[in-house]
C-alpha cells in the first residue's frame, strides 16, 4: 500500500541534497521540505489509494441506496448527521464543564519566577517566519526586546523567503539587535510556513524553542514560565502551548466576534481537552518545545497548511502530550472580511489535510495510550469540519419547517425517526443557544465584558465559516499546498482600537 502511495519522484543529486535538504522533483516541480518526515505521513498527497477506494465505495452505496429507496436512504443520512451534531454538542458541553471544574492549565507563581536566576536559564531559539510583512517587523523587534529573558541566551531567527526581496531589504536596514539572525529560506515548493520552520530548525542553537508570528506580542515572562512548566510536567509532555488572543478586539464587529471565538477556544476548549489528556490541535504560535524533541518527531509537515493542528495530532499518536500554560500572546485579529475569509479557508483546508493524513492509520492513536483517542480525534478534527457543512443544512430545514409547516412540515417529519427528531430539536434549539453561550463564557473568563453581547452574532460568523469550508474543498482539490497569505498590520492605522496589554 505504501509503495503505491509514494509519489514518482526524482531525488536530487548528493551535492544538491546537501545544499538544500530533503527534496525531490515531482512532475517537473522542485519540492524541498527540509524534514525527515516520510512522504506517506505528510499531506503531499491528498489521499491514499485505500482512502480513494473507501470514499468511492461510500458514494456508490449512497447512490445505489437512493436508486433503490431514496426515502429510506435519506432517513439514514439525516440520522447520521443529526447524531454527529448531537454528540459534538455533548462533547463540547463536557469540555466546558471540565475546564471550569478542573482548572487544568499550568500556572506559574510569581515567587518561582523571581527565584529563577539568569545563569540557570537555558538557551532559547525564537522562530519567526514572515512573508511580505515588513510593516509589522518594528513591532516584533520591540516585543522581543521586551521579553524578560537574558538576551545573550536568545536566538531570534527571522525566517525570510528568498523571493521576498522587499522584506529582506527592510530587515537588513532595521539595525537588528545582536541576538537577531536573518535566515533566508531557499526558494522551492511548497511555499509554506512549516517548510520555513523546518529549515530554521536545522540552524537553531537553543535548547528550547518557540514559534511567534511577526505581529505577536507575547507575555514578557512567557519564556521563563515555559521553562518552569517543563520542569513540573510529566516526561511525556513535550509541548507547552500558551494562550492566544488579540490586542485589537474593538477595531470592528469582526474583530469582536473573532476575539470571542479565540477566548472560547484557548480558555475553555483546549483546557478541557488537556483535562482528559486528549490530542490538542496546537495554536499557530506560542508553542514551546525542546529542540531535541522536535527533531525526534521530525519537525512539521511542510505540505500541511495547518501544520499546528497536524503536529498536535502527531504528538498524540506517538504517546506525547501538550499542556496549556496560563500565559498570553496577543496578536492581530483579522479586521478585513475578505482577509478573514481566505485565512479561514486555509485553516479549514489544513484541518481536512490533517484528517485525511491521520485517518490513514487511526489505530496509531491507541498504540501508546490506555484510553482510545480515535473518537476524540473524530470529534476534535472530523466533527469540526463536518459541522461547518451540516449547519446551513440544519438551519434551512428548521426555518422551512416552522415558516412553511403546512406545505413541507409533514415531508420533513417523515425523514426523522422519533429519537432522531428529539436529538435534532434539542441540538437546534438548546444546542445553538449553548454554543452562543459558550462564546459569551469565553469572553467573561477573559473579562471582555463589552464583547459578550456580540455572541448573538455568532450564527452569521458560522455561516461565513460554512462558505469558507466549501472554498476549502475546492482548493484542496486544485491547490492542496497553496498558502493563502494573511495580510497583517491592518491595525496599524487604527490605534484607537488597540487595547493596552
Amino acid at each position: 500500500m505504501l509503495r503505491s502511495f509514494m509519489p514518482e519522484i526524482i531525488p536530487f543529486d548528493d551535492q544538491t541534497q546537501q545544499k538544500k535538504g530533503k527534496g525531490f522533483f515531482y512532475k517537473g516541480i522542485e519540492f524541498v521540505h527540509h524534514s525527515d518526515l516520510p512522504y506517506h505521513k505528510t499531506a503531499f498527497k491528498r489521499t491514499t489509494p485505500g482512502q480513494k477506494i473507501t470514499i468511492l465505495t461510500l458514494v456508490v452505496i449512497a447512490l445505489i441506496g437512493l436508486f433503490i429507496n431514496w426515502h429510506a436512504t435519506l432517513v439514514g443520512i439525516v440520522a447520521f448527521l443529526t447524531i454527529v451534531y448531537f454528540l459534538d454538542l455533548l462533547f463540547n458541553l463536557f469540555l466546558i464543564v471540565r475546564s471550569y471544574t478542573k482548572a487544568p492549565e499550568i500556572k506559574v507563581s510569581e515567587d518561582k519566577l523571581k527565584a529563577i536566576k539568569d545563569n540557570d536559564l537555558p538557551t532559547y531559539t525564537v522562530f519567526c517566519p514572515l512573508y511580505r510583512e515588513w510593516n509589522v517587523l518594528p513591532q516584533f523587534i520591540k516585543a522581543m526586546d521586551s521579553l524578560d529573558y537574558p538576551k545573550e541566551k536568545l536566538q531570534v531567527m527571522l525566517l525570510l523567503e528568498e523571493n521576498d526581496e522587499k522584506t529582506i531589504e527592510h530587515a537588513k536596514t532595521m539595525h537588528l539587535p545582536q541576538y537577531f539572525q536573518i535566515v533566508i529560506v531557499p526558494h522551492s515548493m511548497p511555499k509554506t510556513k512549516p517548510k520555513a520552520l523546518n529549515y530554521g530548525l536545522q540552524k537553531a542553537t537553543g535548547e528550547f524553542c518557540v514559534i511567534y508570528d511577526a505581529e505577536d506580542i507575547p507575555d514578557k515572562l512567557q519564556l521563563k514560565k515555559a521553562i518552569l512548566a517543563f520542569q513540573n510536567v510529566d516526561k511525556n509532555v513535550i509541548c507547552i502551548q500558551a494562550k492566544l488572543n488579540f490586542y485589537n478586539p474593538y477595531q470592528n464587529i469582526l474583530t469582536r466576534v473573532f476575539t470571542a471565538e479565540y477566548a472560547l477556544w484557548f480558555d475553555l476548549v483546549l483546557t478541557g481537552l488537556q483535562s482528559i489528556k486528549a490530542p490538542i490541535p496546537l495554536g499557530g504560535t506560542s508553542n514551546h518545545f525542546r529542540i531535541k524533541d522536535l527533531f525526534h518527531v521530525k519537525g512539521w509537515d511542510s505540505f500541511n497548511v495547518t501544520e499546528d493542528c497536524d503536529l498536535g495530532m502527531r504528538l498524540a499518536k506517538q504517546g506525547y502530550r501538550t499542556a496549556i500554560i496560563d500565559s498570553q500572546t496577543h496578536e492581530e485579529a483579522n479586521s478585513d472580511m475578505k482577509n478573514w475569509f481566505w485565512q479561514r479557508t486555509r485553516w479549514i483546508k489544513g484541518y481536512m489535510q490533517t484528517y485525511l493524513v491521520h485517518m490513514r492509520s487511526p489505530h496509531h492513536f491507541v498504540k501508546n495510550w490506555r484510553d482510545p483517542h480515535v473518537a476524540t480525534f473524530q470529534l476534535i478534527v472530523g466533527g469540526k469540519i463536518l459541522s461547518m457543512f451540516i449547519n446551513p443544512f440544519m438551519w434551512v430545514v428548521t426555518i422551512s419547517y416552522f415558516a412553511f409547516r403546512p406545505i413541507v412540515g409533514e415531508t420533513i417529519e417523515s425523514f426523522y425517526s422519533t429519537p432522531v427528531m428529539y436529538m435534532g430539536v434539542f441540538s437546534l434549539i438548546i444546542g445553538n443557544f449553548l454554543y452562543m453561550y459558550y462564546y459569551m463564557l469565553g469572553c467573561a473568563k477573559r473579562e471582555y465584558d463589552d464583547i459578550i453581547k456580540y455572541g448573538f452574532l455568532v450564527p452569521f460568523y458560522w455561516l461565513g465559516m460554512s462558505v469558507a469550508a466549501w472554498a476549502a474543498v475546492y482548493l484542496l482539490i486544485v491547490k492542496p499546498h497553496h498558502w493563502s497569505k494573511t495580510k497583517h498590520g491592518l491595525h496599524l492605522n487604527n490605534k484607537l482600537a488597540i487595547q493596552p496589554i
